[in-house]
C-alpha cells in the first residue's frame, strides 16, 4: 500500500548515521527539480537528520510517516541554484575539545540519539538530540563556548548551523566526532 506519492523510493532500511544521508544526496541527484523521493529508514535519528540535510541543501522536506518501524521521509528536490550544501565554519578537532576540557568552562552538546549517549559520551556532556534541539534552545547559555559533537561530525554541523541562526555566537562543531574519540568517556555498564 502506498502511502504518499512519490516519484522514487530510496530503501535505507537498516543503516545508520550518516548512510541514510548519504544514499539520500545521491538519489537527490538523480532526480528532476520538483520530483519528490521516499527514503525508507528504521534509524530513528534519521528523522532529524534528513529534515536538517533538506534544510540546509535548499531541499524541501515535507515530512515523515511512521509506518511500524519503518519510517518514511519525503524530501522534493529543489531547483539545483537551490541546492548548495552549506557546512559550518568554526571546526575544531577531537584533540582542540579534549584539550579545552582541561581547563576551560565550556559546553559540550552531544545531538546524536538518546542511546547512542547513554552507551557512550564525554563526562558533563549535555544531551539534546538533533530533533529536539530547536524546541530545547533555551535549555543552552548562549554566553558559554558551545562544542557540538555526534557520531560523525554531520548532526553536529546541522545542530551548528541552527544554534547561529538563533542568536548563539560562540558555537564550534567537532569533526570527525564521537566515531575517532579518544578521551574520556562515560557509559552505563550493560
Amino acid at each position: 500500500m502506498e502511502l504518499i506519492k512519490s516519484n522514487v523510493k530510496l530503501d535505507a532500511k537498516g543503516l545508520a548515521c550518516p548512510m541514510p544521508i548519504v544514499k539520500t544526496r545521491k538519489a537527490m541527484k538523480e532526480l528532476e527539480n520538483g520530483q519528490v523521493i521516499e527514503v525508507q529508514a528504521t534509524d530513528k535519528g534519521s528523522k532529524a537528520d534528513i529534515k536538517a540535510w533538506a534544510e540546509s541543501t535548499g531541499n524541501q522536506y515535507l515530512g515523515t510517516i511512521e509506518n511500524g518501524e519503518v519510517l518514511l521521509h519525503y524530501l522534493r528536490k529543489s531547483s539545483d541554484e537551490n541546492t548548495i550544501e552549506k557546512k559550518f565554519e568554526n571546526v575544531v578537532t577531537n584533540d582542540d575539545l579534549n584539550e579545552k576540557l582541561q581547563n576551560e568552562n565550556i559546553i559540550v552538546l552531544d545531538v546524536r540519539e538518546e542511546a547512542e549517549y547513554v552507551f557512550n559520551h564525554i563526562p558533563k556532556a549535555v544531551s539534546i538530540p538533533l530533533g529536539e534541539l530547536e524546541n530545547r534552545l533555551s535549555e543552552l547559555d548562549k554566553d558559554n563556548e558551545i562544542y557540538i559533537i555526534c557520531r560523525t561530525g554531520n548532526r553536529s554541523d546541522f545542530a551548528a548551523q541552527l544554534l547561529v541562526s538563533s542568536g548563539f555566537t560562540n558555537v564550534f562543531n567537532v569533526v570527525p566526532g564521537m566515531t575517532e574519540w579518544s578521551g574520556e568517556t562515560v557509559s552505563i555498564k550493560g
